[in-house]
């Protein structure tokens, strides 16, 4: 068996998760992507040269199919990028309650879970890396989001708590914050903040999204998936349960 590293990264298929992928392949890792959109995800997978696995992480047996799998084929995970998320934008009081449950087991439970399920494998070698794509709103809070900022502290709270229990075996865990990422969940966003405020596109963009900001500007993908590689390098081993901001200054204020 091959001694290059495998790195499982969910959320593949397009966004983030994405350019994270295609960043660590172009950095010499074997990549497994984790997806519910099959179609985008094999297209991914084929052109990167990686192995597609379909996987409904909002849900336990998802999970642990998923970590079996890998586990199966490769012997070993080296490297985990937690990034599968979603949005759902309401006031408290009309939040679906299954939003609610989905956002947590999708957001922060499945994470907890993987790293579990992992956990042994990168302590045998004495060596892993776990990124938790987390977000500004992981470090703020915003309103008409509750779900997904609670989720995101949550993951804030198992990267730190992953880290202390990680130093001793040679696993860092860290999260990165970004600010708004020019992905298609922050165009679903748009849309959504645009319905809730009355507002237009153009206005969400400027005045909500990037009020904020001391750089003006969405971030691109890419860069998430540049630090991720640094991250999960040898450079990296003495950054663990650090919240990296890609904010453009949001959270300086």
């Amino acid at each position: 068996m091959s001694d290059q590293q495998v790195a499982l990264i969910t959320g593949a298929a397009s966004g983030i998760g994405l350019a994270v992928t295609e960043a660590l392949s172009a950095a010499g890792r074997t990549v497994v992507l984790a997806d519910v959109n099959t179609e985008a995800g094999e297209t991914a997978a084929r052109r990167l040269g990686g192995t597609f696995v379909q996987a409904d992480l909002s849900k336990g047996e998802g999970c642990k199919s998923l970590a079996e799998t890998v586990l199966n084929k490769f012997g070993r995970c080296d490297i985990l990028v937690n990034n599968a998320g979603i949005q759902h934008v309401a006031p408290i009081e009309d939040f679906p309650e299954e939003k609610w449950d989905f956002i947590i087991n999708l957001m922060l439970t499945a994470p907890f879970l993987l790293s579990k399920y992992f956990w042994p494998a990168m302590r045998k070698r004495g060596w892993g890396r776990i990124v938790n794509i987390n977000s500004a709103h992981g470090l703020r809070a915003s309103e008409f989001k509750v779900a997904y900022i609670s989720a995101k502290h949550g993951l804030a709270g198992l990267t730190k708590t992953a880290a202390l229990e990680g130093g001793p075996q040679g696993i860092t865990v860290n999260s990165i914050c970004p600010a708004y990422v020019r992905t298609p969940l922050v165009d679903n966003q748009i849309e959504a903040q645009a319905a809730t405020h009355g507002i237009p596109r153009e206005e969400v963009i400027s005045n909500i999204m990037l009020k904020k900001a001391a750089v003006k500007k969405l971030i691109e993908p890419s860069e998430v998936g540049e630090l991720v590689v640094y991250l999960c390098s040898d450079s990296a081993a003495c950054i663990t349960g650090s919240m990296l901001t890609i904010d453009c200054g949001w959270t300086a204020g």
